[in-house]
């Protein structure tokens, strides 16, 4: 009897976790509204991922429920407040594909460049996303001329425009300080606003524990480790005369 005991034991502890453990990945063909109110409890908490797993419940139980989009944009808001912007741009390009009328389409078009724009707290370090959002942006105050948000956008803009400026600067310099006169001067042509004053455009300043690693983007303190060869220089670099016919007579050689 005691060992029948034992095992009855052990069989409804057994239960009991395995129950407690599965709660939530048992949970499944409930109303739109149960998935609704976890998703927003769960942002409440904190939990962004687990909001995520209710959204994919929701969607995929109710696809033509009213409240996915609220919940869309309830997400993309949410994980814009939490950073984690290319999940923010991915809700808000669900919400415009599949739920936004033209008035709804105009904020969400907005929120994305916001997304872009939070995106870069370092411009010097994705000029390939600059541009994106240099796009976005223009396009944006292309077809909502009279929008509210127009003025931030601009301002947005004219704040991407002067990152690439000296992002390109940056590039310029790096080029000097490897005896590449020609690509420096490439780089210090672009100028794709002539109406920016660009000499009155400053270097952003790093913080002390960054410019150790980082430089100040005009030098930095491994810079004498940097080999003077070509594979540190861009594939757009500009070569010399002289460069150019040292190539030529290596190949004639080969």
């Amino acid at each position: 009897m005691k060992i029948k005991a034992k095992i009855a034991t052990l069989l409804t502890l057994g239960v009991i976790l395995f129950t407690g453990c599965s709660k939530d990945v048992e949970e499944y063909n409930k109303p739109a509204l149960y998935w609704y109110g976890k998703i927003v409890s769960s942002i409440s908490d904190g939990n962004v991922d687990k909001a995520d797993n209710y959204y994919s419940s929701l969607q995929s139980e109710h696809m033509g429920s009213p409240l996915l989009p609220e919940a869309t944009m309830i997400l993309a808001i949410a994980h814009m407040y939490y950073e984690e912007y290319l999940l923010s741009e991915h809700f808000l390009n669900e919400y415009v594909k599949r739920y936004a009328n033209e008035n709804e389409k105009e904020f969400a078009e907005f929120l994305k460049i916001k997304a872009k724009y939070m995106a870069l707290p370092n411009p010097r370090r994705d000029q390939a996303l600059i541009e994106e959002a240099i796009v976005a942006a223009e396009k944006f105050k292309r077809n909502y001329p009279h929008s509210m948000y127009y003025s931030i956008v601009d301002t947005m803009t004219t704040n991407l425009y002067m990152a690439d400026a000296v992002l390109n600067e940056t590039i310029a310099s790096l080029y000097e300080r490897i005896d590449k006169p020609k690509s420096a001067a490439y780089y210090r042509a672009i100028k794709p606003q002539p109406w920016i004053k660009w000499d009155e455009i400053d270097r952003a300043n790093s913080p002390w524990y960054k410019e150790w690693f980082e430089g100040d983007g005009t030098a930095s303190w491994y810079g004498f480790m940097i080999p003077d060869t070509q594979s540190v220089v861009s594939r757009n670099s500009v070569k010399s005369d002289d460069e150019v016919q040292t190539q030529e007579d290596a190949n004639e050689t080969e």
